[in-house]
Protein backbone atom coordinates (compact mmCIF):
# COMPACT_ATOMS: atom_id res chain seq x y z
CA UNK A 1 0.00 0.00 0.00
CA UNK A 2 2.39 2.32 0.92
CA UNK A 3 4.60 1.53 -2.44
CA UNK A 4 1.71 2.80 -4.89
CA UNK A 5 1.02 5.63 -2.62
CA UNK A 6 4.55 7.33 -2.65
CA UNK A 7 4.12 6.48 -6.37
CA UNK A 8 0.86 8.43 -6.88
CA UNK A 9 2.41 11.35 -5.27
CA UNK A 10 5.30 11.74 -7.42
CA UNK A 11 3.09 11.52 -10.33
CA UNK A 12 0.85 14.79 -9.32
CA UNK A 13 3.08 17.07 -7.84
CA UNK A 14 2.70 21.01 -8.69
CA UNK A 15 4.78 22.10 -11.42
CA UNK A 16 4.61 25.74 -9.98
CA UNK A 17 2.45 27.38 -7.62
CA UNK A 18 -0.89 28.52 -8.29
CA UNK A 19 -1.72 31.63 -7.31
CA UNK A 20 -5.29 32.98 -5.33
CA UNK A 21 -5.99 36.43 -6.75
CA UNK A 22 -9.20 37.22 -5.13
CA UNK A 23 -12.16 35.79 -3.14
CA UNK A 24 -15.06 37.06 -1.76
CA UNK A 25 -17.67 34.71 0.66
CA UNK A 26 -21.04 35.66 2.50
CA UNK A 27 -21.94 34.01 5.95
CA UNK A 28 -22.94 34.67 9.36
CA UNK A 29 -19.47 36.35 9.45
CA UNK A 30 -20.81 39.08 6.94
CA UNK A 31 -20.80 40.05 3.39
CA UNK A 32 -17.39 41.57 2.90
CA UNK A 33 -13.54 40.63 3.44
CA UNK A 34 -13.51 43.35 6.32
CA UNK A 35 -16.74 42.64 7.94
CA UNK A 36 -15.40 39.07 8.30
CA UNK A 37 -12.12 39.95 9.73
CA UNK A 38 -13.77 41.59 12.18
CA UNK A 39 -15.79 39.02 13.29
CA UNK A 40 -12.80 36.62 13.51
CA UNK A 41 -11.19 39.28 15.50
CA UNK A 42 -14.57 39.49 18.10
CA UNK A 43 -14.01 35.85 18.47
CA UNK A 44 -18.12 35.59 18.96
CA UNK A 45 -20.52 32.62 18.21
CA UNK A 46 -23.10 33.59 15.81
CA UNK A 47 -25.52 31.50 16.34
CA UNK A 48 -29.34 32.04 16.55
CA UNK A 49 -32.30 30.20 17.80
CA UNK A 50 -35.16 29.03 15.69
CA UNK A 51 -38.15 26.90 15.84
CA UNK A 52 -38.31 23.81 13.51
CA UNK A 53 -40.32 21.68 15.49
CA UNK A 54 -42.41 21.72 18.43
CA UNK A 55 -39.45 20.94 20.34
CA UNK A 56 -36.80 23.28 21.93
CA UNK A 57 -35.02 26.21 19.51
CA UNK A 58 -32.81 24.67 17.34
CA UNK A 59 -29.51 26.65 16.63
CA UNK A 60 -28.05 28.00 13.31
CA UNK A 61 -25.70 30.28 11.91
CA UNK A 62 -27.61 32.68 9.63
CA UNK A 63 -26.99 35.44 7.63
CA UNK A 64 -27.30 38.70 9.05
CA UNK A 65 -30.39 40.61 7.86
CA UNK A 66 -28.08 43.01 6.00
CA UNK A 67 -26.30 40.09 3.94
CA UNK A 68 -29.71 38.83 3.13
CA UNK A 69 -31.04 41.55 1.67
CA UNK A 70 -28.62 41.48 -0.84
CA UNK A 71 -29.44 37.83 -2.22
CA UNK A 72 -33.03 39.62 -1.98
CA UNK A 73 -32.06 42.18 -4.26
CA UNK A 74 -29.92 39.31 -6.68
CA UNK A 75 -33.12 37.53 -6.30
CA UNK A 76 -35.29 40.19 -8.08
CA UNK A 77 -32.84 41.61 -11.04
CA UNK A 78 -35.31 39.32 -13.18
CA UNK A 79 -37.62 36.85 -13.56
CA UNK A 80 -35.55 33.82 -13.68
CA UNK A 81 -33.76 34.32 -10.73
CA UNK A 82 -36.62 34.62 -8.72
CA UNK A 83 -36.92 30.91 -9.01
CA UNK A 84 -33.61 30.45 -8.17
CA UNK A 85 -32.65 28.01 -4.54
CA UNK A 86 -31.12 30.45 -1.98
CA UNK A 87 -27.77 27.93 -2.71
CA UNK A 88 -27.58 29.41 -5.72
CA UNK A 89 -28.14 32.88 -5.06
CA UNK A 90 -25.27 32.67 -2.59
CA UNK A 91 -22.93 31.65 -5.13
CA UNK A 92 -23.88 34.70 -7.22
CA UNK A 93 -22.93 37.09 -4.86
CA UNK A 94 -19.88 35.36 -4.15
CA UNK A 95 -18.94 34.98 -7.60
CA UNK A 96 -19.67 38.28 -8.60
CA UNK A 97 -17.51 39.56 -5.76
CA UNK A 98 -14.54 38.24 -6.39
CA UNK A 99 -14.85 38.53 -9.88
CA UNK A 100 -14.92 42.17 -9.37
CA UNK A 101 -11.13 42.50 -7.96
CA UNK A 102 -10.02 40.85 -11.00
CA UNK A 103 -9.30 41.71 -14.93
CA UNK A 104 -11.27 38.66 -16.02
CA UNK A 105 -13.22 38.37 -18.87
CA UNK A 106 -14.93 35.58 -20.66
CA UNK A 107 -12.33 32.64 -20.52
CA UNK A 108 -12.01 30.87 -17.38
CA UNK A 109 -13.57 28.17 -15.76
CA UNK A 110 -16.35 27.58 -12.87
CA UNK A 111 -16.67 25.06 -10.37
CA UNK A 112 -18.62 26.18 -7.94
CA UNK A 113 -19.65 22.54 -5.58
CA UNK A 114 -22.55 22.12 -3.17
CA UNK A 115 -23.29 18.86 -0.43
CA UNK A 116 -26.97 19.25 -0.83
CA UNK A 117 -27.77 21.94 -3.38
CA UNK A 118 -31.69 23.28 -3.85
CA UNK A 119 -32.16 21.68 -0.39
CA UNK A 120 -34.89 24.36 0.06
CA UNK A 121 -36.53 24.85 -3.39
CA UNK A 122 -36.43 20.53 -3.45
CA UNK A 123 -38.63 20.32 0.42
CA UNK A 124 -40.70 23.04 -1.16
CA UNK A 125 -41.51 21.26 -4.41
CA UNK A 126 -41.62 17.28 -2.73
CA UNK A 127 -44.31 19.02 -0.53
CA UNK A 128 -46.44 20.47 -3.20
CA UNK A 129 -46.70 17.04 -4.80
CA UNK A 130 -47.92 15.32 -1.34
CA UNK A 131 -50.64 17.91 -1.25
CA UNK A 132 -51.58 18.36 -4.25
CA UNK A 133 -50.07 15.23 -6.33
CA UNK A 134 -48.62 18.27 -8.91
CA UNK A 135 -45.30 19.58 -9.33
CA UNK A 136 -44.26 23.02 -10.89
CA UNK A 137 -42.89 22.81 -14.45
CA UNK A 138 -39.72 24.58 -13.13
CA UNK A 139 -39.15 21.88 -10.32
CA UNK A 140 -36.56 19.66 -11.89
CA UNK A 141 -34.33 22.06 -13.82
CA UNK A 142 -33.97 24.80 -10.57
CA UNK A 143 -33.07 21.72 -8.42
CA UNK A 144 -30.55 19.68 -10.03
CA UNK A 145 -27.18 18.87 -9.02
CA UNK A 146 -25.32 21.17 -11.74
CA UNK A 147 -28.07 24.12 -11.19
CA UNK A 148 -25.02 26.29 -8.91
CA UNK A 149 -22.28 26.96 -11.54
CA UNK A 150 -24.11 26.82 -14.66
CA UNK A 151 -26.22 29.82 -12.99
CA UNK A 152 -22.70 31.69 -11.98
CA UNK A 153 -21.43 30.99 -15.68
CA UNK A 154 -24.51 32.53 -17.14
CA UNK A 155 -24.37 35.31 -14.73
CA UNK A 156 -21.02 36.18 -15.08
CA UNK A 157 -21.11 35.46 -19.22
CA UNK A 158 -18.15 33.18 -19.33
CA UNK A 159 -17.65 30.98 -22.34
CA UNK A 160 -15.08 28.80 -20.04
CA UNK A 161 -16.20 25.00 -18.91
CA UNK A 162 -18.42 24.42 -16.08
CA UNK A 163 -18.27 21.73 -13.59
CA UNK A 164 -20.93 20.58 -10.75
CA UNK A 165 -20.26 18.23 -8.50
CA UNK A 166 -20.83 16.94 -4.53
CA UNK A 167 -18.69 14.84 -2.42
CA UNK A 168 -20.40 15.80 0.74
CA UNK A 169 -18.50 18.24 3.38
CA UNK A 170 -15.17 18.52 1.23
CA UNK A 171 -16.83 19.33 -1.73
CA UNK A 172 -15.35 22.70 -1.89
CA UNK A 173 -11.58 22.05 -1.44
CA UNK A 174 -12.54 18.91 -4.34
CA UNK A 175 -13.35 22.26 -6.44
CA UNK A 176 -10.21 23.47 -6.24
CA UNK A 177 -8.54 20.54 -6.71
CA UNK A 178 -10.16 20.33 -10.45
CA UNK A 179 -9.22 23.56 -10.83
CA UNK A 180 -5.69 22.79 -10.72
CA UNK A 181 -6.12 19.39 -12.68
CA UNK A 182 -7.31 21.95 -15.25
CA UNK A 183 -5.00 24.83 -15.41
CA UNK A 184 -2.19 22.34 -14.92
CA UNK A 185 -3.10 20.40 -18.25
CA UNK A 186 -3.50 23.53 -19.92
CA UNK A 187 -6.48 23.55 -20.70
CA UNK A 188 -7.79 26.28 -18.47
CA UNK A 189 -5.45 29.62 -17.79
CA UNK A 190 -8.52 30.37 -15.04
CA UNK A 191 -10.96 28.94 -12.70
CA UNK A 192 -13.66 30.11 -10.23
CA UNK A 193 -13.96 27.77 -7.38
CA UNK A 194 -15.96 27.56 -4.30
CA UNK A 195 -18.69 26.22 -2.68
CA UNK A 196 -22.48 26.99 -1.37
CA UNK A 197 -24.87 25.81 0.63
CA UNK A 198 -28.36 26.99 2.39
CA UNK A 199 -28.91 23.84 4.68
CA UNK A 200 -31.01 25.57 6.93
CA UNK A 201 -34.19 23.79 6.17
CA UNK A 202 -36.48 21.53 8.51
CA UNK A 203 -36.00 17.93 6.37
CA UNK A 204 -32.08 19.03 6.69
CA UNK A 205 -32.00 19.78 10.08
CA UNK A 206 -34.26 16.96 11.20
CA UNK A 207 -31.94 14.40 9.30
CA UNK A 208 -28.75 15.78 11.04
CA UNK A 209 -31.09 15.31 14.52
CA UNK A 210 -31.71 12.03 13.56
CA UNK A 211 -28.40 11.12 13.41
CA UNK A 212 -27.86 12.04 16.40
CA UNK A 213 -25.05 14.78 15.54
CA UNK A 214 -27.05 18.03 16.75
CA UNK A 215 -25.84 20.35 19.49
CA UNK A 216 -28.68 20.62 22.57
CA UNK A 217 -30.14 23.93 22.65
CA UNK A 218 -28.99 25.98 25.88
CA UNK A 219 -29.26 29.74 26.13
CA UNK A 220 -26.80 29.66 28.56
CA UNK A 221 -24.09 28.33 26.58
CA UNK A 222 -21.54 30.80 24.51
CA UNK A 223 -20.15 28.43 22.49
CA UNK A 224 -22.31 25.57 21.84
CA UNK A 225 -21.07 23.91 19.14
CA UNK A 226 -17.50 22.71 20.33
CA UNK A 227 -15.15 22.03 17.53
CA UNK A 228 -11.65 21.26 18.76
CA UNK A 229 -13.04 20.05 22.50
CA UNK A 230 -11.59 16.99 22.19
CA UNK A 231 -13.19 15.62 25.48
CA UNK A 232 -16.55 16.39 24.71
CA UNK A 233 -18.99 13.45 25.66
CA UNK A 234 -21.54 14.34 23.19
CA UNK A 235 -21.65 15.53 19.67
CA UNK A 236 -22.66 19.35 18.98
CA UNK A 237 -22.67 20.03 15.17
CA UNK A 238 -24.55 23.15 14.15
CA UNK A 239 -25.69 24.07 10.87
CA UNK A 240 -24.89 27.30 8.75
CA UNK A 241 -25.33 28.50 5.20
CA UNK A 242 -22.83 30.01 3.49
CA UNK A 243 -20.82 30.36 -0.44
CA UNK A 244 -17.16 31.49 -0.45
CA UNK A 245 -15.72 32.05 -4.17
CA UNK A 246 -11.89 31.72 -5.30
CA UNK A 247 -10.28 33.24 -8.29
CA UNK A 248 -7.43 30.42 -9.06
CA UNK A 249 -4.68 30.86 -11.84
CA UNK A 250 -1.22 30.27 -12.65
CA UNK A 251 0.48 33.73 -13.47
CA UNK A 252 1.40 35.77 -10.18
CA UNK A 253 0.36 39.45 -9.82
CA UNK A 254 0.67 41.87 -7.54
CA UNK A 255 -3.33 41.39 -6.47
CA UNK A 256 -2.35 37.50 -5.69
CA UNK A 257 -3.67 37.02 -1.76
CA UNK A 258 -1.68 33.69 -1.23
CA UNK A 259 -0.46 30.62 -3.37
CA UNK A 260 -1.00 27.27 -3.38
CA UNK A 261 1.98 24.91 -2.72
CA UNK A 262 0.65 21.85 -1.86
CA UNK A 263 -2.32 19.95 -2.32
CA UNK A 264 -3.28 16.02 -1.34
CA UNK A 265 -6.12 13.83 -0.93
CA UNK A 266 -7.25 10.03 0.27
CA UNK A 267 -9.61 8.59 1.20
CA UNK A 268 -10.92 4.86 3.21
CA UNK A 269 -12.43 1.73 3.44
CA UNK A 270 -16.43 2.81 4.93
CA UNK A 271 -17.46 0.62 8.05
CA UNK A 272 -20.96 2.90 8.41
CA UNK A 273 -22.04 5.48 5.80
CA UNK A 274 -21.18 8.29 7.96
CA UNK A 275 -18.12 6.89 10.04
CA UNK A 276 -14.42 7.69 9.96
CA UNK A 277 -11.35 5.53 11.18
CA UNK A 278 -10.56 6.43 14.54
CA UNK A 279 -7.51 7.73 13.49
CA UNK A 280 -8.65 9.15 10.11
CA UNK A 281 -6.61 7.31 7.85
CA UNK A 282 -7.91 9.49 4.82
CA UNK A 283 -6.45 12.99 6.55
CA UNK A 284 -3.73 10.98 7.06
CA UNK A 285 -3.32 10.05 3.52
CA UNK A 286 -4.16 13.95 2.33
CA UNK A 287 -1.86 15.55 4.72
CA UNK A 288 1.00 13.39 3.77
CA UNK A 289 0.47 14.37 0.11
CA UNK A 290 0.23 17.53 0.37
CA UNK A 291 3.24 17.78 2.40
CA UNK A 292 5.20 15.64 0.58
CA UNK A 293 3.48 17.87 -2.73
CA UNK A 294 5.17 21.82 -1.14
CA UNK A 295 8.31 19.53 -0.72
CA UNK A 296 7.47 20.51 3.43
CA UNK A 297 7.79 18.63 6.39
CA UNK A 298 5.32 21.15 8.58
CA UNK A 299 3.42 24.14 8.66
CA UNK A 300 2.49 27.25 10.75
CA UNK A 301 -1.09 25.89 11.28
CA UNK A 302 -3.74 23.92 10.32
CA UNK A 303 -7.32 25.18 10.33
CA UNK A 304 -9.35 21.66 10.85
CA UNK A 305 -12.51 20.28 9.20
CA UNK A 306 -13.54 19.49 13.11
CA UNK A 307 -17.42 19.93 12.91
CA UNK A 308 -18.12 19.40 16.38
CA UNK A 309 -19.23 15.89 16.69
CA UNK A 310 -17.20 13.48 19.14
CA UNK A 311 -15.85 11.09 16.70
CA UNK A 312 -14.78 13.01 13.73
CA UNK A 313 -13.10 16.17 15.76
CA UNK A 314 -10.80 13.62 17.63
CA UNK A 315 -10.02 11.41 15.17
CA UNK A 316 -8.85 14.40 13.09
CA UNK A 317 -6.59 15.37 15.92
CA UNK A 318 -5.14 12.05 16.23
CA UNK A 319 -4.41 11.98 12.28
CA UNK A 320 -2.61 15.18 13.03
CA UNK A 321 -0.52 13.63 15.84
CA UNK A 322 0.23 10.73 13.66
CA UNK A 323 1.47 12.84 10.55
CA UNK A 324 3.49 15.88 13.13
CA UNK A 325 4.38 13.63 15.66
CA UNK A 326 5.37 15.79 18.81
CA UNK A 327 5.79 18.94 16.96
CA UNK A 328 2.42 19.83 15.95
CA UNK A 329 1.39 22.96 14.18
CA UNK A 330 -1.03 25.41 15.78
CA UNK A 331 -4.74 24.45 15.48
CA UNK A 332 -7.89 26.06 14.97
CA UNK A 333 -11.27 25.85 13.50
CA UNK A 334 -14.05 28.60 12.46
CA UNK A 335 -17.05 25.96 13.32
CA UNK A 336 -17.18 27.58 16.73
CA UNK A 337 -18.34 30.64 15.38
CA UNK A 338 -20.26 29.65 12.03
CA UNK A 339 -21.49 25.79 12.34
CA UNK A 340 -20.54 23.65 9.64
CA UNK A 341 -21.64 24.92 5.97
CA UNK A 342 -21.56 21.13 4.86
CA UNK A 343 -19.98 21.89 1.26
CA UNK A 344 -19.06 25.40 1.52
CA UNK A 345 -17.09 24.69 4.82
CA UNK A 346 -13.64 23.68 3.02
CA UNK A 347 -13.89 27.26 0.89
CA UNK A 348 -14.96 29.08 4.27
CA UNK A 349 -11.93 27.85 6.02
CA UNK A 350 -9.38 28.52 3.10
CA UNK A 351 -10.84 32.43 3.62
CA UNK A 352 -10.34 32.15 7.16
CA UNK A 353 -6.63 30.73 6.68
CA UNK A 354 -5.57 33.40 3.51
CA UNK A 355 -7.00 36.23 5.87
CA UNK A 356 -4.93 34.66 8.55
CA UNK A 357 -1.73 35.46 6.46
CA UNK A 358 -2.75 38.41 5.13
CA UNK A 359 -3.44 39.88 8.45
CA UNK A 360 -0.49 37.71 10.16
CA UNK A 361 -2.71 36.91 13.03
CA UNK A 362 -3.89 33.59 14.38
CA UNK A 363 -7.21 32.90 15.38
CA UNK A 364 -7.79 31.09 18.27
CA UNK A 365 -10.66 28.13 19.11
CA UNK A 366 -11.42 28.77 22.53
CA UNK A 367 -12.16 24.89 22.80
CA UNK A 368 -8.38 24.27 22.01
CA UNK A 369 -5.21 25.66 23.90
CA UNK A 370 -2.18 26.12 21.39
CA UNK A 371 1.21 25.13 23.56
CA UNK A 372 2.58 27.32 20.80
CA UNK A 373 1.36 30.54 18.80
CA UNK A 374 3.56 31.43 15.54
CA UNK A 375 4.75 35.09 15.34
CA UNK A 376 5.00 35.10 11.65
CA UNK A 377 2.43 32.96 9.52
CA UNK A 378 3.99 31.35 6.58
CA UNK A 379 2.18 28.23 5.49
CA UNK A 380 -1.15 27.10 6.68
CA UNK A 381 -2.49 23.97 5.72
CA UNK A 382 -6.59 23.55 5.47
CA UNK A 383 -8.33 20.22 6.10
CA UNK A 384 -11.75 18.98 4.85
CA UNK A 385 -13.28 15.70 4.93
CA UNK A 386 -16.55 14.56 4.46
CA UNK A 387 -19.23 11.59 4.57
CA UNK A 388 -17.60 8.49 2.57
CA UNK A 389 -14.44 9.44 4.11
CA UNK A 390 -13.12 11.47 1.31
CA UNK A 391 -10.89 14.01 2.65
CA UNK A 392 -8.68 16.85 0.92
CA UNK A 393 -5.82 19.05 2.32
CA UNK A 394 -4.85 21.69 1.24
CA UNK A 395 -1.66 23.94 1.51
CA UNK A 396 -1.41 28.18 1.32
CA UNK A 397 1.68 30.25 1.98
CA UNK A 398 2.35 34.15 1.67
Amino acid sequence: MSISFDICIKTILLKEPLFITSFASISSLGKTSEEVWQSYLQGKALFSAKEFDSENPTYIAALAKTSNAEIEKIQQENAKYEQLDKSVLLALYSSRKAIENTTWKEDFGVNIGSSRGATGLFEKYHQEFIETGKTSTLASPTTTLGNISSWVLQDLESNGPEISHSITCSTALHSLLNAIAWIESGLSEKFLIGGSEAPLTPFTIAQMKALKLYAPFNASENFPNKSLAFSKTRNTMILGEASASFCLEKENSAHAKAKIIGFGYGSEKLVHNISISSEADCLQKSMRMALKNANLKTVDAIVLHAPGTKKGDLSEFKAIQNVFSEKLPALTSNKFMIGHTFGASGAMSLEMAILMLQEQHFIENPHYKNTKIPSILKTIMVNAVGFGGNAVSIIIST
